[in-house]
């Protein structure tokens, strides 16, 4: 009996396999087919490849699987390598905003590795050009090849479910069509380098409360046409390499571990090829995520690769499916610059890219607001610039889409650089007031969570008089940050504190009496409250979280070198509670059941419900008649258009249709218009948004009158709602009126289309079921009031 034991750990031991080899040749990857590769493979080795080999906070902690040389300092993490096999451990590194790895090494500052920091994925979107989006993750990605990163991990689609997201600026818009769109160009941007990408979170990971235990329960029909169609669009247009699962359930399962999201729908629904990874430290159980599709687990940790060769061991993992994931793994390193050897420079061209983000900067920037034509600034002009932030930029947000950068350009840089003047004694006052503020921080050692905000300077009434009566434009910059781990709150974030209301209050009141103008410019990642102060000001730039040239591109615009295009890509409600996931974000939690995580986080388990179903933004704004602050897709320019010439190819839909109209500049100076295609379906026996968009396009830079034809084409499926009944796509039979429009409640041109009978263009699985009743919104009937949910209360599931 001990013979046949010491026989049996001596042939699925490593050594042992590698022994017996030695007499022969032993494949290799990439010149031996991949299957042999994975047969050569000993257990232990499948079950290592499959974990990434660990995590480092800091010198003192190691990785916790194997050893690992540090090719990338301050990469997220790595995979295992096989040498005997031809198998190098490749490297991926954060994030959305440009590539996040340690700017020193060694204690040696005399060389530095900086990167571009890019405009927030908010900004990207607010620009509505998928060209830009293009050349943003062309750049972005050149700086992660040439630093020897062979995955981004990015870029974040996420909906914009709630203002409150704490991670909302790193994702692009409340709608999926925009997300979809903008991210597979960034996606074709980055990977044009010879890179790879990791979509995230996947799926319907919308808050960063409790995110690794928030059971996410929502409807068939909410999670195929807002939260999971942006991902499918980019699956289907961009082939990213990996898909990156998410920290939270949905619908009882944890996303890591849920086969019908990562096979069922992911790969044989949309056909994708690629990779799924892990969330750091995301799931649970390692041998249900394998099973699952979730082929690598990162960061990884011994444990998990321990638990998976047992269940091999132990048939309670077919050592069939621990292939397939290894396959997948395998597939992937072929494709990535470190299996090919590229002999990287760690030296971008930092100085091109820099010039790349501030042009996609002004390009999503948006003028909310200018009174008697208060914007553009002219040259030369006096400014009296208030605010901490106007001194103290907020680049972009905190945690895994922070950038470790060279420079940040101060908007009072970049009002000088571009030919201002700012009034002395106020700029060196704010100066000399933040310089001291910041000596006195505590040393931050929370990489997710922003320091706190520096109290603003205070402001006497004499200080701002004077002010008034010296300079010709005072300029207030109102600051916001966010980030990984935690959500923003309603008061005094969401809301302005009782500081800024009365900054804005007195310095509009000083400048208004001597006929001057205020300005305001929002320098924020996420939704904020303006209607109760916006007629107190003359201007308002809503500049988001431009990346490091920000001071430069916010002047581009105030100056008038730049004539704003951008466009909202997310509602701005008069108040919090107008926003529909209101009463029900970021859910309820179980404090009775909580239990200790990694590195001793305090986990408690949460559940939220999203009521509101597929009225997410505009789609329930519209359609309840609750007026917003600002529309979803509204902006202003320095310009006007006029749409005219609207032609439909057809009044019938069979298949497709093409729509087209010509866009004219009607105004004094060049600009660019967003063009954006809204339909209104017939609604008969699927519950319908009063419109929703289908298209958009951004236009060429037309100078005064010069004109551009714009053209789309809708395809059946591009009106198809999902009926869950039938787990179905279908485009109802009946009329559909065409809107053509510069917002969502601004239309220009409208035409119908008839579709002759009911089309089902796609027929899915019935998977992902909540287990619960959801009261989800209704579309209101057209004697109901605007303020008056009507509720469908169904059944769903067992």
């Amino acid at each position: 009996m001990k013979f046949k034991i010491f026989l049996l750990i001596a042939l699925v031991s490593p050594s042992f396999m590698m022994a017996q080899q030695a007499g022969k040749t032993v494949p290799q990857l990439g010149k031996s087919p991949i299957r042999d590769v994975i047969a050569a493979m000993t257990l232990e080795e499948k079950a290592k490849l499959v974990v990434g080999l660990g995590f480092r906070f800091g010198p003192q902690n190691g990785p916790t699987v194997g050893k690992t040389e540090v090719k990338v300092p301050g990469a997220a993490g790595n995979t295992f390598a096989i040498p005997r096999l031809g198998i190098p451990s490749i490297t991926v590194a954060d994030g959305p905003a440009g590539l996040r790895i340690s700017p020193y090494r060694n204690k040696d500052s005399s060389k530095s590795y900086f990167a571009t920091a890019f405009p927030v994925g908010t900004l990207i979107a607010s620009s509505w050009d998928t060209s830009i989006a293009y050349k943003v993750g062309k750049a972005m990605g050149s700086e992660v090849h040439d630093y020897g990163v062979d995955i981004l991990l990015g870029p974040a689609l996420n909906i914009h479910r709630n203002p409150l997201g704490g991670r909302n600026f790193e994702y692009y818009s409340e709608d999926p069509i925009v997300s979809g769109y903008i991210t597979s160009s960034v996606v074709n941007g980055l990977q044009s380098n010879g890179i790879g990408t990791s979509i995230k979170h996947f799926a319907a990971n919308n808050q960063e409360t409790n995110r690794s235990t928030v059971n996410t329960i929502v409807s068939e029909r909410a999670l195929r046409e807002i939260y999971l169609k942006g991902f499918e669009i980019t699956v289907k247009k961009s082939n990213p390499w990996t898909v990156m699962s998410s920290y939270n359930f949905i619908n009882g399962t944890y996303t890591s571990e849920d086969y019908d999201l990562l096979t069922t729908i992911l790969r044989k629904e949309w056909g994708y090829k690629g990779l799924v990874m892990t969330d750091w430290f995301g799931g649970k159980d390692p041998v249900a995520q394998m099973k699952a599709g979730n082929d690598l687990l990162m960061p990884g940790t011994a444990q998990q690769s321990q638990r998976i060769q047992s269940a091999v061991e132990h048939d309670s993992l077919d050592g069939k499916v621990l292939d397939a994931n290894v396959e997948r793994v395998l597939n992937l390193i072929l494709k990535t610059p470190g299996y090919k050897n590229y002999k990287y420079s760690d030296h971008p061209d930092l100085q091109k890219d820099a010039a790349v983000s501030r042009m996609a900067a002004s390009e999503g920037m948006i003028l909310l607001r200018n009174e008697g034509n208060a914007l553009p600034i002219k040259k030369g002009a006096n400014i009296a610039l208030f605010g901490n932030t106007s001194y103290d930029i907020i680049a972009g947000g905190t945690g895994s889409g922070d950038v470790n950068k060279a420079y940040t350009i101060s908007l009072a840089q970049g009002l000088k650089n571009a030919g201002f003047n700012l009034q002395s004694s106020l700029t060196g006052s704010y100066e000399k007031y933040i310089e001291e503020a910041k000596s006195k921080r505590p040393p931050q050692r929370n990489m997710f969570m922003a320091p706190k905000p520096i109290d603003e300077m205070v402001l006497s009434s004499d200080l701002i008089n004077s002010q008034a009566n010296n300079a010709d434009y005072a300029i207030i910059t109102i600051g916001r940050n966010a980030g990984e781990g935690a959500d923003r709150r309603v008061e005094n974030d969401f809301e302005l504190t009782s500081f800024e209301k009365d900054l804005i209050q007195n310095v509009g009141s000083a400048f208004h009496a001597k006929n001057k103008k205020l300005i305001v410019v929002l320098n924020i990642g996420g939704v904020i409250e303006v209607a109760s102060w916006r007629d107190k000001v003359d201007g308002i730039l809503l500049a988001w979280q431009p990346g490091l040239e920000a001071g430069n591109a916010i002047s581009d615009i105030l100056s008038g070198k730049v004539n704003p295009s951008g466009k909202l890509a997310t509602t701005f409600p008069v108040e919090y509670k107008d926003v529909p996931s209101a009463k029900n974000f970021p859910g309820k939690e179980f404090t009775d059941k909580a239990t200790t995580g990694n590195f001793g986080m305090k986990l408690v388990p949460a559940e939220v419900i999203y009521e509101e179903g597929i009225y997410v933004g505009y789609r329930y704004y519209n359609t309840y008649n609750v007026q917003p602050a600002y529309e979803f897709g509204y902006g202003l320019s320095y310009t006007d258009f006029k749409y005219e010439n609207l032609k439909l190819n057809s009044t019938t839909l069979k298949g497709k249709i093409t729509i087209s109209l010509t866009v004219k500049n009607t105004g004094r100076v060049a600009g660019k218009e967003v063009v954006q295609l809204y339909i209104k379906a017939p609604g008969k026996n699927l519950d319908k948004p009063n419109e929703e968009l289908k298209g958009f396009a951004k236009t060429k830079l037309l100078g005064p009158g010069q004109s551009q034809l714009v053209s789309f084409v809708i395809n059946t499926s591009d009106i198809a709602s999902f009926d869950t009944e039938s787990s179905s796509w279908v485009a109802e039979q009946g009329s559909y009126v065409v809107e053509v429009g510069a917002s969502s409640r601004n239309f220009k041109l409208k035409s119908s289309f008839n579709l002759p009978k009911n089309m089902t263009t796609e027929k899915v699985h019935k998977v992902l079921v909540p287990q619960q009743n959801i009261q989800e919104f209704k579309k209101p009937s057209s004697e109901s009031t605007s303020t008056i949910f009507e509720l469908n209360n169904f059944r769903i599931g067992s």
